[in-house]
């Protein structure tokens, strides 16, 4: 059965990809996997996904690779890393290519995996 397009879930797994960010981020430096810890390192990246969300109007085609997928990585990471800035936190060249990289992969990841099965649903429904 396919999800509603307006299903609250589709904001929660951007939700988790910036969390999985944040955590796996957090452990390959050996800071701690708690909550406060988690949340210090999300939530500027978090406010960029919320941005993203209502700038692309997200909840119309949440699943979408472009532009849905596209404009919230890019305010996760432009916002994120603002904020980070604001708040004298690091953000080193390196760490902004490497954010980019991860949360691309993650934000936009699962929105390509998702396609597939919706045009084969699609196909099957005309069918």
């Amino acid at each position: 059965m396919e999800r509603p397009r307006h299903d609250p879930v589709w904001l929660g797994i951007d939700v988790a990809c910036v969390l999985v960010f944040c955590a796996v981020g957090r452990r390959s430096h050996d800071e701690g996997l708690n909550i406060a810890g988690i949340a210090s390192t999300a939530w500027p990246f978090l406010s960029g996904t919320a941005l993203g969300w209502l700038v692309s109007q997200a909840w119309r085609r949440p699943t979408a690779v472009y532009p849905t997928g596209v404009v919230v990585w890019l305010c996760t990471v432009v916002v994120g890393m603002l904020l980070r800035k604001a708040t004298s936190a690091g953000v080193a060249a390196s760490f902004i290519v490497v954010a980019s990289s991860l949360t691309a992969l993650l934000l936009l990841g699962w929105r390509a995996l998702a396609q597939p099965r919706r045009r084969a649903k699609l196909s099957k429904r005309q069918a």
